[in-house]
């Protein structure tokens, strides 16, 4: 984030010189959205306030739910919606007017974006998280923030770390080992903190392995400072905070909102004074607050709402995603009569419930749209109401007389507003029960049927799916969603969205289904690494629509693959994708690895990079992917850091996570993993040493000594391999001198 202050310098200021009290008070909100300035030192009050997907800027009526008024902001796609463009420049270009609106609406930091993994696709909140690849919602997420920065408004990567649930989400403990917690939940922040540089870190409320964020030293100091290497700011979520002191120890910064009547700084007044905190700690937070300060921009004049409206509708066309398309019915002819059912066609669901609620500056309907774009008949029937009485039966009748009477039937299905929500997750999957009657009731009586979804989280498709003709999911795609669903279901835009997460067959598929949410402050993360589309390949288990799938109007054919070792531990995989069909599309270049190689269970494939490119009927496009270090290593929790085992392993171009078009083997030679051994070794770990292995007995029992040689039963090493080398050596017929012990594990300390 860069200034943009204007007049003279602010004057030098060295915490160490203020007072004990005013220190203390810039580490906790001076309101709910505003932080404390310290006008004789030069250091502005900054207000922080919601998005990320648009600027929720309230002046009155404070709240963190979205109940209060707020002053009208483009509402732009959510993440759910982003995450499936699988673009970033659309998440970066949404961050550029996210900050531009911010600035001129007087607001220094939108807490944003949101790169939490979707665990399971219950989570109330996933509408406002990209993925449940962590490489995919990294890669969104940097891109935000490098656009959003760009403007002079700093961002908030939220919520740090493993908050992947809204049930008792203020103190909930996520029990995650640390393989899981490295692999999955952590790169996403990981890379946007190393290659975006947010101006802040939002920590969550939850407890991550029984310590709340807020207070977790080994995740706000260990791994974000010294390992990432990240000097902004850390803040808290809105009332994260339990112990003010204990947070300041741990790494935090700044407490949001402010407590009441000082509550938290003079507590912080206090342990500085007892000595149960050091003053350094305090002096290091003020100093990043009062940097964050400075680099605030001045408010700009306003932005044009009509010009963001119209890219609010033109990215929103990017992330739908065509799941079916039988018979080629969509793109829908322009002179063709359309029965539009659905109330969601005149009254559009476009985002999620809770602090990211945005006043829309204007919203379009789906319904407006098809009008305008067809020279046929259009005849609406709302099929169902969102909220209030009216007779189910009645709306029924009234919407197949309609799809009987037309050349296709475009239904419009979703969640309501009260389905999810911040703060709580969904019971189920399904639609409305009366919403699936529709569908199916509507199929029955149409020539062709269409159903465009609404929906933040992951919505069932089973008992209508195969009923239909075509599924266009929309997800949630901000104010202009309407107008640009009735884009692509025309053909004016060719959908080029691709999922983001799996859609399951039954929730009981699901990897977290057996420890999601938890029970009594804990939730398990028992699944491990086996997260989404990770765990259904891996288990064998079957789904509707993959991780990465999504159709277009036009045809793509992958062609040679070309993999080259360029190092120890990288390479460079060439693919060319040729656009076959009649119209320009954009497809998605998807890279998975899949290896066996190293001591620890590995998914089938895990995507490893990414490109969308836009390619012309008849031509062909070269990609080129520099597959990093990272790309094929998994987190070593003996060796406590980033390990390439050595071996095989295949890099796959894919259509998705299930559907393989093109694999070449790479031998790689790695890490050097020979075990360092002690006497709690294995025997196995012993027996199988290179270079202390082949003499291992021979070693024992001084080689050509006198008595009769040792030996060990063949059917008896399965049973001892697994025991403590002790434990065998103190069983063994001859006495095993400590020296002999001693140099045999120097050796091997010297090989590794």
């Amino acid at each position: 984030m860069t200034s943009h202050a204007t007049g003279a310098p602010a004057p030098a200021l060295d915490p160490a010189d203020l007072p004990l009290e005013l220190k203390a008070a810039l580490l906790c909100g001076r309101d709910f959205w505003s932080t404390h300035p310290v006008e004789e030192a030069g250091v502005p009050s900054i207000v922080l306030t919601d998005g990320p997907h648009g600027v929720r800027r309230q002046r009155d009526g404070f709240d963190h739910l979205g109940i209060a008024a707020s002053a009208p902001a483009t509402c732009f796609p959510p993440a759910v919606a982003v995450g499936s463009s699988w673009d970033p420049t659309v998440a970066q270009r949404i961050g550029e007017a996210v900050g531009r609106e911010a600035r001129a609406l007087g607001v220094h930091v939108v807490l944003g974006p949101g790169v939490n993994i979707k665990r399971s696709p219950l989570c109330g909140r996933n509408f406002e998280y990209y993925s449940e690849d962590p490489l995919l919602s990294g890669v969104l997420g940097a891109a935000h923030v490098r656009g959003q920065q760009a403007q002079g408004v700093g961002a908030s990567v939220k919520h740090f770390a493993a908050n992947n649930q809204e049930t008792d989400r203020m103190r909930i403990s996520a029990d995650v080992d640390e393989r899981t917690l490295r692999e999955i939940y952590l790169p996403a922040f990981e890379r946007v903190v190393t290659e975006a540089a947010p101006a802040t870190v939002m920590c969550a409320y939850n407890q991550v392995n029984g310590v709340f964020a807020a207070e977790n030293h080994w995740l706000l100091t260990e791994v974000l400072r010294e390992q990432w290497g990240f000097d902004g700011l850390v803040v808290s979520d809105w009332g994260a905070v339990q112990d003010p002191v204990a947070s300041v120890r741990a790494g935090l910064d700044l407490q949001m909102p402010g407590s009441a009547k000082g509550r938290g700084a003079a507590a912080i007044v206090s342990a500085v004074r007892a000595g149960e905190l050091d003053e350094g700690l305090v002096d290091a937070a003020v100093a990043r607050v009062v940097r964050l300060a400075r680099t605030a921009g001045e408010p700009t004049d306003g932005f044009d709402a009509a010009a963001h409206h119209a890219l609010a509708r033109e990215l929103a066309a990017e992330c739908a995603v065509l799941l079916k398309n039988d018979a080629a019915v969509l793109p829908l002819d322009p002179g063709a009569s359309v029965a539009v059912i659905g109330e969601f066609a005149r009254t559009p669901r476009f985002q999620g419930g809770g602090s990211s609620r945005v006043a829309p500056t204007s919203v379009d309907s789906a319904l407006d749209g098809i009008q305008a774009l067809t020279a046929g008949q259009v005849v609406f029937a709302p099929g169902f109401v969102l909220e209030g009485q009216e007779d189910p039966g009645d709306l029924l009748d009234e919407a197949v007389t309609a799809a009987r009477s037309a050349d296709v039937a475009v239904v419009f299905a979703g969640l309501r507003d009260d389905q999810e929500s911040e703060g709580v997750d969904r019971p189920t999957l399904d639609l409305p029960a009366d919403q699936v009657t529709l569908i199916r009731a509507v199929a029955a009586a149409a020539r062709q049927t269409v159903v465009v979804l609404s929906h933040g989280g992951v919505v069932s498709l089973e008992g209508w799916c195969d009923d239909v003709d075509a599924v266009l999911d929309g997800f949630l795609l901000g104010q202009a969603g309407g107008a640009a669903l009735a884009d692509l279901l025309f053909g004016v835009v060719d959908p080029s969205g691709r999922l983001a997460e799996s859609i399951p067959v039954r929730l009981s598929d699901t990897a977290a289904h057996l420890n999601f949410p938890g029970e009594q402050g804990h939730v398990r993360y028992g699944e491990g690494v086996m997260v989404g589309y990770r765990w259904y390949g891996t288990a064998q288990r079957p789904v509707r629509y993959p991780f990465g799938h999504g159709l277009g109007y036009t045809t793509f054919a992958t062609g040679a693959l070309t993999v080259e070792a360029t190092g120890d531990d990288t390479a460079r995989a060439i693919v060319t994708v040729t656009n076959t069909g009649r119209r320009t599309g954009k497809h998605v270049v998807q890279v998975y690895v899949a290896t066996g190689a190293g001591p620890v269970r590995r998914p089938v494939r895990e995507l490893r990079a990414f490109a969308k490119v836009e390619v012309d009927p008849g031509e062909s496009r070269t990609v080129s992917f520099d597959l990093d270090r990272r790309a094929f290593a998994y987190w070593d929790v003996e060796r406590d850091g980033w390990v390439v085992a050595p071996g095989s392993y295949r890099v796959q171009v894919a259509q998705d996570a299930a559907t393989v078009l093109a694999e070449e083997a790479l031998t790689l030679a790695g890490d050097d993993l020979t075990q360092e051994l002690t006497l709690d070794s294995t025997v196995e770990e012993w027996f199988t040493h290179p270079v202390v292995g082949p003499t291992l007995l021979d070693d024992l029992t001084g080689g050509g000594s006198d008595g009769p040689p040792v030996e060990l039963p063949a059917a008896l090493l399965p049973m001892i391999f697994s025991m403590p080398f002790r434990k065998v050596v103190d069983l063994l017929p001859v006495e095993v001198p400590e020296a002999t012990l001693s140099h045999l594990m120097a050796r091997s300390r010297e090989l590794g």
